[in-house]
């Protein structure tokens, strides 16, 4: 049983890469920043335009409260939802997410709207600049807990990052 009754929302962590020539290259990398989900009530719909998401997490035995999480967000642009991945770890859920449309230009956000949302931030472990891609995006060249130190990223061009 969860001790809260509305669910809250959990840090949602963002990052892309884009190119018009390679599809391999065209990414979105998304982390559900959420220590302890709760395998059993993972709710995970990804159609191509939306992400909607539902578990309990916490570990009563480390006396970490378990509580209710939801969130749900309408993509910037279309992704390939049977091209994309999902890996679920002990403080996350990370989603390799590919973009539909082979484009050169980054999404100026994450979602549709442009109303910005707290618990959506970039992921600046894993930001690259729009001029900087290199490298083939896969599955597991991305520790969902990220590093910083080479290649840390510029603030150039990013847009609007939060939403």
């Amino acid at each position: 049983m969860t001790e809260a009754t509305t669910p809250q929302h959990p840090e949602v962590l963002w990052a892309q890469r884009s190119s018009d020539t390679d599809p391999d290259k065209n990414v979105v990398y998304l982390t559900v920043n959420l220590p302890d989900i709760q395998e059993g009530t993972l709710k995970v719909e990804l159609t191509g335009t939306t992400l909607t998401f539902s578990a309990n997490a916490g570990d009563p035995g480390r006396n970490i409260p378990v509580r209710d999480y939801a969130f749900s967000l309408e993509f910037y642009d279309r992704i390939v939802p049977d091209r994309s991945t999902r890996k679920l770890s002990s403080r996350s859920l990370y989603f390799v997410l590919r973009k539909e449309e082979a484009r050169l230009e980054y999404w100026p956000r994450l979602q549709k709207s442009n109303v910005r949302n707290a618990y959506i931030k970039t992921d600046f472990s894993k930001w690259v600049d729009q001029g900087e891609v290199e490298g083939e995006a896969r599955d597991d060249d991305m520790d969902p807990m990220g590093s910083i130190g080479e290649g840390v990223p510029t603030l150039r061009g990013m847009g609007d990052l939060d939403a």
